[in-house]
């Protein structure tokens, strides 16, 4: 099988890759990235001689470069590329609405054209917006409350009206918020993780009582997989765990881990349009395709805090963008 993996480089798409590679024999694997800031073919340096992956640079909003791809034969795409922080949709949203909206279009009209069997666009559960009570099922409501989360809004009603209109075989999938190994440093807990190995303080927003939703890396790389086999085409699933805290209850946990006081904690202005609390229902992903996540939120912040700690040349080398140009000549060289 011929996978095509959009935002490869970044930190789902790569620790997709890396799932795939050792848990198939027989797969192909295409990573395709634009390589911004949070692309890091270092992540992916164990695997650039492996026989079953190549690194194709570009980026999804180019017809041409997906073209190149797509026409040569691709039994699955699976989208991750992505702009994801909300903070920086809050300072640019041109970037989001040219990333999130026109290249998933993009993607759409390649799978149509050249007839992909299957498409799996990654969304998030900020397309339901707060969720003050209860949850969010596949048939709630949309209420985007930031550029980001619209625009992945967005991107979602422009899968589905492809599939209705054109048959074009797309799932939708919503996840919890992603953590573990690999992710760039801008997200809250990798972050505070890095700001408290370096001794420095910790940003939390307003109270900290904003509630999300937590999901490991690879327990989610495993429920995209059941998808892609065996997930009805033209509908959505949502990918969650149950698993809900305050977002000072994970500054604390870190705390913890990390030998430091409460001293680190700064409280800085709350984000502006910052939603209280998210909640998904991912019954329908549990009763009809029998997912269930194999690791707890303890457990996962554990081994990624320590794989942090154990990967400062990595980090060094993200912080400082040094990776991008030597690990980018090298694919480029090839």
């Amino acid at each position: 099988m011929k996978i095509l993996v959009t935002g490869g480089a970044g930190f789902m798409g790569s620790t997709m890759i890396h799932y795939l590679l050792k848990n198939y024999d027989d797969v192909q694997v295409i990573s395709f990235d634009a390589l911004t800031y949070a692309g890091n073919l270092e992540s992916l340096s164990d695997v650039q001689d492996d026989s079953r992956y190549t690194f194709v640079k570009g980026n999804i909003a180019d017809p041409q470069a997906i073209e190149a791809i797509v026409s040569k034969g691709v039994d699955l795409i699976i989208n991750y590329a992505a702009e994801t922080h909300v903070d920086r949709s809050i300072l640019d949203p041109r970037a989001f609405i040219d990333t999130n909206i026109y290249g998933v279009y993009t993607l759409l009209e390649a799978v149509k054209k050249f007839n992909v069997p299957r498409f799996i666009h990654i969304s998030t559960d900020e397309v339901y917006g707060a969720v003050m009570e209860g949850e969010s099922d596949e048939h709630s409501a949309f209420e985007p409350r930031s550029p980001y989360s619209a625009s992945k809004a967005a991107a979602d009603h422009l899968c589905h009206a492809y599939h209705v209109t054109f048959g074009v075989p797309v799932i939708m999938t919503h996840s919890v918020n992603f953590f573990g190994p690999f992710q760039f440093p801008e997200k809250l807990i990798p972050l505070f993780t890095c700001n408290l190995m370096d001794g420095k303080r910790v940003p939390v927003y307003g109270d900290g009582m904003q509630i999300r939703e937590w999901i490991y890396t690879l327990d989610h790389c495993r429920a995209i997989d059941l998808i892609a086999q065996k997930g009805n085409v033209g509908e959505a699933y949502n990918i969650g765990t149950g698993h809900r805290v305050p977002n000072l209850e994970i500054t604390h946990k870190l705390l913890e881990l990390l030998g430091c006081d409460e001293s680190h904690i700064e409280y800085v202005k709350d984000r502006a349009g910052h939603d209280r609390r998210y909640a998904l229902n991912s019954q329908k992903l549990r009763t009809e395709l029998g997912w269930e996540p194999a690791t707890s939120f303890e457990d996962g912040l554990a081994k990624t805090v320590e794989w942090y700690k154990t990967n400062q040349t990595w980090l060094n080398r993200c912080r400082s963008g040094a990776y991008q140009q030597y690990y980018e000549q090298q694919y480029l060289l090839r």
